[in-house]
């Protein structure tokens, strides 16, 4: 499960990628990593077409999984068929997360140091502008107790199973990633019925592991 990604952009790059979109974002160039509960940079439908918004990593948890009065959020979202999910599966809640790079545990520790080595991934080792496929909500709640109830504009992406780059490292899922304009549309504008097809692995031509 990825919670952690890097994303290194400037306006110029996204517009390549997307074309035009308001940004609320004041023009701001990333160059960071990105933890759960970071706010960071997201591609979402407005009734005045596309627009860039920050947004905090981490969907509501499905109130079963809340102990406590703070919601931690849910970073990853695999199963699309749970009613908790599906509210935010239409063309007004998807959303593209841009991202140059994403990271995933090793499986073992390292013999030497007792850990899980951190292993990176992306496009090729210049680490290109890919977006994960993404869903977004606003939320009223405590994410920590120290912040009180609070407004959010919240985000998480979708996983799949790994593909065989990702899969020798860590077997169990992988971000949904979309590099083809084609792709991009089809997450941002088509029917979840044609979208969901999207909820696949990049193939393992297209991804590299990277120091």
């Amino acid at each position: 499960m990825c919670n952690l990604y890097n994303i290194k952009m400037h306006s110029a790059q996204l517009k390549q990628a997307v074309g035009s979109y308001i940004d609320l974002t004041n023009g701001a160039s990333f160059d960071e990593k990105i933890y759960p509960d970071y706010p960071a940079p997201i591609l979402r439908n407005n009734l005045d077409g596309p627009e860039l918004a920050l947004s905090r990593w981490g969907m509501p948890t499905p109130p079963m999984y809340v102990k406590g009065e703070a919601d931690k959020g849910i970073t990853n979202v695999r199963n699309i068929s749970s009613r908790h999910w599906q509210r935010w599966l239409d063309v007004a809640n998807r959303c593209l997360v841009p991202a140059t790079s994403f990271s995933e545990y090793a499986q073992e520790p390292d013999l030497k140091t007792g850990k899980k080595p951190l292993h990176w991934f992306a496009l090729d080792e210049t680490e290109p502008l890919f977006f994960f496929a993404g869903i977004w909500t606003e939320w009223i709640g405590i994410r920590k107790p120290s912040e009180g109830k609070q407004n959010h504009t919240l985000f998480a992406f979708l996983t799949s199973e790994p593909n065989s780059v990702v899969a020798s490292i860590h077997p169990k899922a992988m971000p949904v990633i979309l590099t083809e304009a084609e792709e991009l549309d089809m997450w941002m504008t088509a029917p979840w019925e044609i979208a969901k097809e999207l909820q696949r692995p990049l193939s393992d031509g297209k991804l590299v592991v990277i120091e």
